[in-house]
């Protein structure tokens, strides 16, 4: 499976000739949905998910189709007739050839005073990867590769070690890392990897890898 990371917490996932895109939202390239044929979104937020995005992929493709939650399937469903399909904790479903089952209910806090939307997470291939969205859901099977929201209004970085400890993937690769500056990162990475108990990685956006 490759593995490419585009801006922020979108990533591209191939094999066998077949794409899948999860969370194409405003801070990523506005081509990072084209040529997918499956596409999860994670939960509202407009930095996962943007309308204008998933229009130009499924306008590119006519065989794309998109799972998500209700929130946003009300927002895009009705111009994509039969190709918006609403997902929840506990589905299973195929995508692109590759099998996804959905965890995880709520986003995370990021204050008590503003109420918490709906997040799901994905966990493709039987844990070959898991993508939380914005939420420190743990699905509770091993994971190989997780992709890890290291900064974000909701979060602080001792949540995000403890939350890379207590899922103990094999690897991690950094997402929600748009609001991270340059300065920052270092920091980052010297604590998350000597303290997190797995392999702590990062890609620039448009590097791949393959798991």
């Amino acid at each position: 499976m490759k593995l490419t990371k585009k801006s922020h917490a979108c990533v591209r996932l191939e094999k066998d000739g077949r794409t899948l895109v999860i969370d194409p939202g405003g801070f990523s390239e506005e081509d990072a949905a084209v040529g997918a044929e499956a596409i999860l979104v994670t939960h509202e937020h407009p930095d996962h998910f943007d309308e204008g995005r998933l229009r130009a992929a499924l306008e590119a493709n006519p065989e794309a189709r998109i799972w998500t939650l209700r929130s946003v399937a009300e927002r895009i469903a009705p111009a994509f007739p039969g190709r918006v399909h609403t997902v929840g904790h506990g589905d299973t479903f195929t995508a692109a050839g590759f099998d996804v089952q959905v965890h995880g209910e709520l986003h995370a806090v990021i204050h008590p005073d503003i109420p918490r939307i709906t997040n799901v997470g994905y966990l493709i291939d039987g844990g070959r990867v898991f993508h939380p969205g914005d939420a420190l859901t743990v699905p509770g099977c091993p994971v190989e590769t997780l992709m890890l929201p290291v900064m974000a209004p909701w979060n602080k970085i001792s949540e995000v070690i403890d939350y890379l400890r207590e899922v103990k993937p094999r690897r991690a690769y950094d997402i929600h890392d748009a609001l991270l500056t340059d300065l920052a990162r270092p920091i980052y990475d010297r604590q998350i990897g000597a303290l997190g108990g797995s392999e702590h990685l990062r890609l620039t956006p448009g590097a791949s890898a393959e798991i």
